[in-house]
């Protein structure tokens, strides 16, 4: 049934006349789509959003953390001189009874936002340079967020980056093999089983209070990332129905395996997918830049492990949803899931194999910027 966004529209605070709608994004979660309005002698465009309640399962509790952190980064930006609070975060638009989303009749959750105008986004990584601005612009995020105390957002997934979990789904999922396809996938079997032991490494320093939980995004891809148009800095972190509670090493993690390879996530010729150091190096200039004073010693220590341990984690995710017979995961074609499993064990060898190199770039930046304390770092 095709969708009348207009209608939608007039249950937000909205002024003008509705003129068109369609689709917008590539994101495979929400349905989003770009929506214009007349507003006198001008056009005004709005983002109309439908939330997918399957995925988000507490939508309420979701648009409460999304108009919490809206509201945190006002605050924060308005201390700032000359900045941009229009530009620089998302603005949600209220609906008519004054909550922050509007519930139709079919059980739909619908939120609005401006739609922040000059700016593109971009789904993989073009330079070096693009890719310190997106380490730079979440880092800021970070950094705005420090004094949110964590209690007043929920958890919107649940365990959501809990690698331990992830791996017991695996091996519950596997010992069912209610498909028959593990005959398959033995040595992606035999990678995960080999690599359990680092699966509790990041939460068991939580657990020891050697690295602290803070706000942090929690989908740290390119996309997520609004561009200026014409300077090609960062200018706005989207898509937060993630943001909660967690390790700040999660988000930089996910940034180096979402970004250091110049392939697809489901790329087949496994020869071509590899870890940039250039893109690598980039990352961590922008991100270390950005979260100046807010990072631990011991945090900055784990920075590389951070990107094999999600590497790892989405690949384990990948391969327990192709034993299970593909529920989570879209796919379009047969292995589909298996495909991009074997991507990220590809990628996290690589990082592997050029793991001292890395955590080499990691200590000479910090030494660079001051930000570290020399020989600090952890094996």
């Amino acid at each position: 049934m095709k969708l009348n966004i207009g209608a939608i529209g007039k249950n937000f605070n909205i002024d003008g006349n509705f003129l068109a709608a369609h689709p917008w994004g590539s994101g495979h979660i929400n349905d989003t789509y770009l929506a214009s309005y007349q507003q006198g002698n001008i056009t005004v465009r709005y983002i109309h959003q439908r939330i997918n309640h399957r995925v988000f399962k507490k939508p309420v509790e979701l648009m409460h953390n999304v108009s919490t952190v809206i509201n945190h980064q006002k605050k924060k930006l308005s201390l700032v001189e000359k900045s941009d609070i229009s530009s620089n975060c998302l603005n949600l638009i209220h609906a008519q009874d004054g909550k922050p989303y509007y519930h139709d009749v079919e059980g739909n959750y619908w939120r609005t936002y401006y739609f922040i105008e000059n700016t593109c986004s971009f789904d993989i990584i073009q330079s070096p340079q693009q890719a310190y601005e997106m380490a730079k612009t979440f880092g800021q995020f970070q950094k705005m967020l420090e004094d949110l105390p964590d209690h007043q957002l929920k958890e919107t997934i649940p365990d959501f980056h809990n690698t331990p979990k992830r791996f017991d789904d695996f091996t519950r999922v596997l010992s069912r093999d209610r498909h028959n396809r593990a005959h398959d996938c033995q040595n992606e079997i035999e990678f995960v089983l080999k690599h359990q032991n680092i699966t509790h490494t990041l939460l068991k320093l939580h657990k020891q209070e050697r690295i602290p939980q803070r706000i942090i995004h929690n989908d740290t891809k390119l996309n997520n990332i609004l561009f200026d148009q014409n300077t090609q800095k960062g200018r706005c972190v989207i898509d937060l129905d993630t943001v909660m509670p967690g390790l700040t090493l999660y988000d930089f993690g996910d940034m180096i395996r979402t970004s250091t390879n110049p392939m697809a996530e489901d790329e087949q010729d496994l020869s071509k997918v590899h870890a940039q150091m250039d893109i690598f190096e980039a990352l961590t200039r922008g991100y270390l830049e950005a979260t100046d004073g807010l990072l631990t010693p011991i945090e900055k220590s784990y920075l590389v492990f951070s990107g094999k341990l999600l590497t790892l984690e989405l690949g384990i995710r990948f391969l327990t949803d192709h034993l299970d017979g593909d529920l989570y995961f879209p796919v379009s074609r047969k292995a589909h899931n298996l495909d991009r499993c074997r991507a990220q064990f590809k990628l996290m060898e690589s990082i592997e194999s050029q793991e001292e190199t890395m955590n080499f770039i990691v200590e000479r930046i910090c030494q660079n910027e001051q930000t570290m304390i020399k020989g600090s770092f952890l094996q």
